[in-house]
C-alpha cells in the first residue's frame, strides 16, 4: 500500500500529461528539452562531453541490432534507410574528424562506422528475405538532398577547408533525420519489436545529447562574439 501511494502524484501527472492535446504535449516536451539543455549548460563544463556520450549510445544502440541480428536471425522492423543513412553521415564525419580531429570521436565514428555497415549488409543480403521494403517506403533524397542544401549554406566557420566544414554541416544535419524512416517504418507497421523500441530510444538519447552539443556551442560563440556560422548568401564566399 505505501508503495502504491508514493507512485500515486507520479500516476496521476502522467494521466494529466496523457489527457493534453498534442500541441499542449508538445509545447511541454519542448520546454522540458530547453530545462534539460540549461541544466547540463550549469552542470557539466566540458560540453564536449555531450559528443562523446552521443557517439558512445548511438554505437550502443547498434551492439542492440547486431545481437538481434546475430541470435533471432531476422531484421523484421529495421529500416535499411536509417541504417544506409546513418552510414553516409557516420562516413561524412569520419572523413572530417581524420583531418581536423583526429582524437577519441574519430575512434567511435570508425567503430560505429564499421557497425553499421556490418549491419546493412546483413539486412540487404544474408537476411533479405526478412527486410519488409514496403513498409520502409521513405525516399531517402527526402532527408539527404535537404540537408546537403542546408550544408552548403549554413556551415561552421573554421579554420579549416570549406569543403571540410559543409562536409562536416552535412554529417550533423543528416545526422539529426537519420532516424525519420525508422519512424515511418514503425507507423507503417503499428507495431514496435523490442530490440527496436531499445535500439530507437538509444538513438533519441544520443540525437538529444549531440543537439546540446551543438546547441550550447552556438549559444556560447553568439554570447561571447565567436563565430560560428557562415551564411554563404551573406558572404558571398
Amino acid at each position: 500500500m505505501g508503495k502504491k501511494r508514493n507512485y500515486a502524484p507520479l500516476n496521476k501527472m502522467f494521466a494529466w500529461v496523457r489527457r493534453q492535446s498534442a500541441k499542449v504535449n508538445a509545447f511541454l516536451a519542448a520546454a522540458l528539452c530547453l530545462c534539460a539543455l540549461v541544466a547540463l549548460k550549469l552542470l557539466i563544463h566540458d560540453h564536449n562531453h555531450f559528443f562523446v556520450a552521443s557517439e558512445a549510445i548511438h554505437f550502443a544502440g547498434i551492439l542492440v541490432l547486431i545481437y538481434k541480428l546475430s541470435t533471432r536471425k531476422t531484421c523484421s522492423g529495421l529500416s535499411l534507410k536509417t541504417q544506409e543513412l546513418t552510414a553516409v553521415f557516420l562516413a561524412a564525419r569520419l572523413c572530417c574528424s581524420v583531418f581536423m580531429e583526429g582524437d577519441i570521436h574519430t575512434v567511435l565514428d570508425f567503430v560505429t562506422l564499421v557497425s553499421t555497415l556490418w549491419v546493412v549488409y546483413m539486412i540487404r543480403f544474408k537476411l533479405k528475405s526478412t527486410y519488409i521494403s514496403d513498409l520502409d517506403n521513405m525516399p531517402l533524397y527526402y532527408v539527404a538532398v535537404p540537408s546537403a542544401i542546408l550544408a552548403v549554406l549554413v556551415h561552421p566557420y573554421t579554420q579549416h577547408g570549406r569543403i571540410s566544414r559543409i562536409l562536416w554541416a552535412f554529417g550533423v544535419y543528416s545526422e539529426s533525420v537519420s532516424v525519420l524512416p525508422q519512424l515511418r517504418m514503425m507507423q507503417n507497421a503499428k507495431m514496435i519489436e523490442p530490440f527496436t523500441a531499445n535500439y530507437v530510444f538509444a538513438l533519441g538519447v544520443a540525437r538529444f545529447l549531440g543537439f546540446a552539443h551543438w546547441f550550447i556551442k552556438v549559444m556560447h560563440d553568439v554570447l561571447f562574439g565567436g563565430q560560428l556560422v557562415s551564411f554563404k548568401t551573406i558572404t558571398g564566399s
